[in-house]
């Protein structure tokens, strides 16, 4: 008789410590970027700026889509609203006033 092996913590799906714990961080509801700032680099020691590099890719990780699908489609949409917005400035910026 053969066993399957059984993963020894399927609710994980292939994320690692860090990332759930940003998708746990993500999940709180933030009211100001500064103080959400300063409790990125207390809990997770790195700068805003890397975290939200990581937090990037996180959310294009189907681990993280399996694993909080509605967090994910979430920041994915307000991703993509930030990027619609850039967009819309720098294609404004460039036309003559009437």
């Amino acid at each position: 008789m053969i066993a399957e092996r059984v993963p020894d913590r399927p609710e994980r799906a292939g994320l690692d410590e860090r990332q759930l714990g940003i998708l746990a961080f993500e999940a709180r509801a933030w009211q100001h970027p500064g103080v959400k700032a300063e409790a990125i680099r207390e809990e997770f020691g790195i700068s805003a700026a890397r975290y939200y590099r990581i937090l990037g890719e996180l959310i294009d990780s189907p681990a993280a889509l399996r694993r909080e699908p509605m967090l994910v489609k979430r920041l994915q949409r307000m991703r993509e609203a930030r990027q619609a917005a850039r967009t819309r400035r720098s294609l404004s910026i460039g036309r003559p006033l009437d």
